[in-house]
């Protein structure tokens, strides 16, 4: 079997990050630390338990974005991974989805991957649409949000569940190849051991140059990034204990925070 993870650079969350001059996106500079977005982390742990529980599994990871992309492929080869891939990107800001999906999908076409796990979302500008983009663009098969999945070799398919709005779980059987968006806690990532992580370093990435000539048109565009709005809001209420007990009591019942 084999299983290619897609994994992107996120900035650290307690990093100090400025907004470029041309408010598209934030300032690529040296103090700012990047690291693997979360998400993507449970993608390759998925991975890796299924290589255990499957002998002769390959995983390999694969990463879109400029020469300091290559951190959280290494990464990933830290955390047990067998190769990692580097499309590089001349563009240090920010990248559409669609642009990625396709790099991704250009380099796994003929590559038979059983199959391919992206995380749920990024935490960067949390949109969830690199796997199903992939999904559409192979036209293959594809389960968002998966928390739950259980592979049979014997009839080349995987049981998924996948979470879904008010608790609930909804179930399909996919068969491979299938692409799927991992949820956070499906499971919990390893830290990369010592001797991964002394692999890591010397093994040679699979590099492919993606320059603006090999790179598909964008399918949609940031129009402004800008800092949150500081605002402060209140209200005082006025009038006896009873009066304002129920005044509090009402604005509870219409935010629909308390019930009658």
């Amino acid at each position: 079997m084999k299983i290619l993870v897609c994994v992107k650079q996120v900035p650290e969350p307690d990093a100090v990050i400025r907004v470029d001059d041309r408010e598209r996106w934030i300032r690529d500079e040296s103090s700012i630390a990047y690291k693997m977005n979360r998400f993507d982390e449970f993608a390759v742990e998925e991975a890796l338990l299924i290589r255990q529980a499957f002998p002769g599994t390959s995983v390999e990871v694969i990463s879109v974005g400029p020469d300091r992309a290559a951190m959280v492929v290494k990464r990933a080869i830290g955390m047990g991974a067998d190769n990692g891939v580097h499309v590089e990107t001349e563009d240090h800001g920010y990248l559409n989805p669609f642009t990625v999906a396709s790099l991704i999908a250009e380099y796994a076409r003929d590559r038979h991957y059983d199959l391919i796990f992206t995380g749920v979302m990024a935490e960067d500008d949390m949109q969830g649409m690199v796997g199903p983009m992939l999904a559409e663009l192979l036209s293959l098969p594809c389960a968002t949000f998966t928390i739950f999945e259980k592979i049979s070799t014997e009839t080349r398919t995987i049981y998924v569940e996948r979470e879904i709005r008010g608790g609930y779980r909804d179930t399909l059987e996919l068969k491979f190849p299938a692409v799927l968006t991992i949820q956070g806690g499906i499971n919990k990532p390893r830290y990369p051991s010592l001797s991964n992580m002394l692999r890591a370093k010397h093994q040679k990435l699979e590099t492919i140059a993606a320059g603006p000539d090999e790179q598909p048109g964008p399918r949609q565009e940031v129009v402004r990034v800008s800092y949150p709005r500081k605002s402060r809001s209140g209200m005082v209420l006025k009038g006896t204990r009873q009066e304002k007990a129920a005044r509090l009591l009402k604005i509870l019942m219409e935010k629909h925070l308390f019930k009658e």
